[in-house]
């Protein structure tokens, strides 16, 4: 069966570049300005306050994962009024030792494991739109289990460590997410995908992305009347069902164009275009480049 949430996890190429442990002491707070690669972290013990940019504050306690898969702003305190430490994550090296907030010398109020990883595609903005800005999971084992590993393999150099380190992020992407696969979910793929009959229309789009779909077709899929399967899809995936086909066809189709022996001909088939030229003329309404350039660019970098 098609699986649309590990379609779009491989297309993004997670690799691990950072992971340490963090502690707070005393009386501590941290405003960090907005990053943009993926951020998480675990709470191995304690708890602490944490306000991301845009999203409701969250008091995190032991057992606790958060994922945060563009990592905007935030703060991270302890419960003491204070006046955070701004860090800029972008011009801060990354530290060698564990990340102490506060008194450096007491006992930690929260200790935690967190991180940072990159997506290797340059097209990451598109994917990532499709997932929840912010991904909170409460007792989660399994996750704070994959942060451990992470942690220990990031700090080791031992053969194979970055494939080990790309898995286990591929691995710790996709439990999160799943974790968050609600019909209450903002919306969003996830949100989708645990609508049975929108999943059946995804799994869909993504089985056959060169079927000329109708979203008659879909809602049949879906064991919908038409416009009850439009509204039904845009209100839970944030956009209407051929704006997602699209969407999907032009990131399968930049993913295909980085091989350097693609065929623009050969793409254009592949993602459900009649002719190069049509192809050629969707790409560039898309992407903003034709995709000849598009090629020869991801080639060059």
């Amino acid at each position: 069966m098609i699986d649309p949430l590990s379609e779009i996890i491989t297309l993004l190429r997670p690799r691990a570049v950072f992971a340490k442990g963090i502690s707070g002491a005393g009386r501590w707070g941290v405003r960090y300005s907005d990053f943009g690669h993926p951020g998480f972290c675990t709470v191995l013990e304690g708890s602490c306050r944490l306000a991301v940019d845009g999203q409701e504050p969250l008091v995190l306690v032991a057992g606790d994962f958060v994922l945060l898969p563009t990592t905007p702003g935030f703060t991270m305190t302890g419960f003491e009024p204070v006046t955070p430490t701004f860090i800029d994550p972008k011009s801060e090296p990354d530290p060698v030792d564990e990340v102490r907030h506060g008194d450096p010398d007491g006992p930690p109020s929260v200790r935690l494991l967190g991180g940072y990883f990159a997506f290797a595609t340059v097209d990451a903005g598109l994917l990532v739109s499709l997932l929840p800005a912010q991904v909170h999971v409460r007792g989660a084992e399994r996750l704070s289990i994959l942060v451990r590993l992470l942690t220990e393999e990031a700090a080791e150099r031992r053969a194979g460590r970055d494939l080990v380190l790309a898995r286990l992020v591929e691995v710790l992407l996709i439990e999160a997410l799943r974790l968050t696969q609600r019909p209450d979910a903002t919306p969003g793929l996830l949100r989708g995908l645990a609508d049975i009959r929108l999943a059946e229309a995804i799994r869909a789009m993504h089985g056959q992305p060169a079927r000329s779909w109708t979203v008659a077709e879909l809602a049949k899929a879906a064991g919908l009347s038409r416009s009850a399967f439009f509204d039904r899809f845009t209100r839970n995936v944030g956009v209407a069902p051929m704006e997602y086909l699209l969407a999907w066809r032009m990131a399968l189709a930049k993913d295909l164009l980085r091989n350097r022996n693609a065929d623009i001909a050969d793409v254009a088939e592949t993602v459900g275009y009649g002719s190069a030229s049509t192809f050629s003329t969707a790409f560039s309404r898309h992407v903003g480049q034709p995709p000849g350039r598009y090629a020869r660019m991801a080639a060059e970098g």
